[in-house]
């Protein structure tokens, strides 16, 4: 695949990106008689808050698909919804982030139970080609039973390792009964599904490891669009412009992401390196976000750190494009040692430089001179990581462009032909 347009029309404007990121061949790579049977997701999510299943969706409709989404529905949220040519119908069960693993357990289970019933009654008018349920939770896919019945195949998509995912985030599922269970309902999961789609290949040998038979597993990569992630679509930004360096995270604020380790490293910064005028945008929410808001009063940084709370997935490129330095502080535990923080791409598309943790699946993917990577955990390590950005302009620009160039062979707009073909593969039967 080509590499992109060469650094020098990158760097004059980037007049040729839009020849690159144009998502309509995606609906052409597909098959010209395809059957019109519309197709069913299932998301434990907001569906406008999901990046994924929003790629995959779209992508769908893009190739002639008519596509119905069942998601979360917050207290002012419509109960049925037009997004981008998607039906989204939004069931009465919301999100509860921060609570006890019951509460989580009990959210999964009323959402698994209305999202059965909804769903087996839309089939008896829709007569849906194809189901896919993505996870977590993975036993989501037992909302698909009557379905499977009638001979409709099912596309489990595996976000995530859920015992891994459970075990990282609340101690009780680190109980060997716990985690037992939480293993045998993911096999069990697998096993309804007709195919199996996951995140990247680490996730495909962990399954496999497993006991699953690798034919049955699929790759699907989160990628950003680079239609949505348009560098020439937002007001370029020189670095350090308006006498500040700004550092930017747009995700969500829960412990897998240890912005914690990145205050900490601001503080260092302010105390060692008053010279580097460091302004910190924090995009998201989560319940971790009053423990942060508290540790930057205490290391005396709070009026350089700015909690945004969440936006909307088409705001996040503006906020990224307004930054100087994208930063993605993810833990290493055995959930993030199969795992690739999507931020990272989306940050890169942008044109930024990337500060990452150096987790197994970020020095796979990035070489040396692209990202710059800190040891997790690492306060220390990351501020050194910061301060390099900031002093060294030539490899900066150097670790953009080498950046940049893997982004755009990676792109969601190439990722989406190899899923569509899965889909038009499974809908033929």
């Amino acid at each position: 695949m080509p590499a992109g347009v060469p650094p020098e029309r990158r760097a004059a404007g980037r007049p040729a990106d839009k020849a690159m990121i144009d998502p309509q061949p995606i609906g052409a790579a597909v098959a010209s008689e395809r059957p019109r049977r519309p197709i069913a997701m299932l998301v434990h999510s907001y569906y406008d808050e999901d990046p994924r299943v929003r790629r995959e969706a779209e992508s769908l409709v893009a190739a002639g698909y008519a596509v119905d989404v069942f998601a979360l529905r917050r207290e002012d949220d419509a109960m049925e919804a037009d997004v981008a040519g998607v039906n989204v119908r939004r069931l009465g069960v919301q999100r509860h982030q921060g609570a006890g693993i019951a509460v989580y357990l009990r959210e999964y289970v009323s959402f698994l139970v209305r999202a059965g019933w909804a769903l087996t009654r839309a089939h008896r008018r829709r007569h849906y080609g194809l189901v896919q349920v993505h996870s977590l939770p993975d036993f989501l896919a037992f909302a698909a039973v009557p379905l499977r019945l009638a001979g409709v195949p099912l596309l489990l998509d595996l976000h995530e390792a859920m015992p891994e995912f459970f075990r990282s985030r609340f101690p009780r599922a680190s109980n060997p009964l716990f985690y037992r269970l939480l293993r045998i309902q993911e096999r069990l999961s697998i096993r309804l599904a007709t195919a199996v789609v996951t995140v990247n290949e680490a996730m495909v040998e962990r399954l496999v490891g497993l006991g699953v038979h690798r034919d049955k597993v699929h790759v699907v990569v989160n990628r950003p669009s680079l239609a949505r992630f348009d560098r020439a679509a937002q007001p370029a930004r020189a670095f350090g412009e308006d006498a500040s360096i700004r550092l930017v995270y747009a995700g969500a604020l829960t412990p897998t992401y240890e912005l914690d380790v990145a205050l900490d490293a601001i503080g260092r910064l302010a105390a060692h390196r008053p010279d580097l005028p460091l302004v910190f945008d924090v995009y998201g929410r989560g319940d971790a976000e009053p423990g942060l808001r508290a540790q930057a009063e205490r290391l005396g940084v709070a009026d350089r750190v700015r909690f945004h709370g969440r936006i909307p997935i088409e705001a996040v490129p503006a906020a990224v494009a307004s930054a100087d330095v994208g930063l993605a502080p993810t833990r290493l535990d055995r959930f993030t040692d199969v795992s690739l923080s999507t931020k990272v791409f989306e940050y890169a598309a942008m044109g930024k430089p990337v500060v990452a943790a150096r987790l197994p699946l970020v020095e796979r993917t990035f070489p040396a001179g692209t990202v710059r990577t800190y040891e997790p955990g690492d306060a220390g390590s990351l501020a050194a990581a910061i301060a390099a950005i900031a002093d060294d302009p030539d490899r900066r620009d150097a670790a953009v462009a080498a950046t940049l160039a893997i982004v755009r062979e990676r792109s969601w707009e190439h990722e989406a032909v190899a899923y569509i073909r899965l889909v038009e593969d499974l809908v033929r039967g």
